[in-house]
């Protein structure tokens, strides 16, 4: 999928995928409600959320004995990132689509929704890493912080702009999931799920 239709799409170096596959168009008065009507999906996430915080947990002993992640452990995992990214993409006004209460453990996307995440399955990983992954990803956290406080005007400029006009600026969207892509490639690797460094990139 391309830049123009998908918000873009992750670069080829990362074995991290975060797209959003859905036209501009918004009904106009998404900007408004599709926060609460997520409710019931924040609340199942705060619980995922736990199960993912345990998951990690466990990864770093696994990863630190054995050199790998247990695909069960590892696909659910993905599973929590995955739900985490449609979620939100609903959650600010993304997409008209309702996410769906799907809980597939599987490192690729299944499918049936619009906001995609899929992560490579490495067959081996460095033992030692996890111990400092931590560390390595403080530059990432600086650069976050500068991003999300841009992510908050570009979320009011985005309101009013799909409020008059129905429509999701392509630049402003790009901007959004780029950011979310950046998040999603920091956590899974602190969260010892690869051990490819992310990119200082949107795309």
């Amino acid at each position: 999928m391309t830049d123009a239709s998908a918000g873009g799409v992750a670069a080829p170096a990362s074995p991290v995928r975060l797209e959003l596959t859905t036209p501009l168009e918004v009904a106009r008065w998404r900007p408004i409600v599709n926060w609460i009507l997520a409710i019931p999906h924040f609340v199942v996430l705060y619980v995922l959320d736990i199960v993912l915080n345990v998951l990690a947990l466990i990864s770093f002993f696994t990863v630190l004995f054995t050199k790998r992640i247990p695909t069960g452990i590892f696909g659910t995992m993905a599973m929590v990132h995955r739900y985490q990214w449609r979620v939100s993409s609903f959650a600010l006004f993304l997409r008209n689509e309702y996410p769906p209460f799907a809980f597939g453990t599987t490192a690729s996307d299944p499918g049936g929704d619009p906001a995609v995440f899929a992560i490579e399955e490495p067959a081996e990983l460095n033992r030692w890493l996890p111990l400092v992954k931590w560390l390595l990803a403080i530059p990432h956290y600086i650069v976050l912080i500068v991003l999300f406080i841009g992510l908050i005007f570009v979320k009011i400029a985005a309101f009013f702009v799909v409020i008059f006009t129905g429509k999701y600026p392509q630049g402003l969207r790009d901007y959004v999931v780029g950011v979310f892509r950046w998040m999603t490639r920091v956590q899974t690797y602190v969260f010892f799920m690869t051990d490819v460094y992310p990119p200082f990139s949107l795309r």
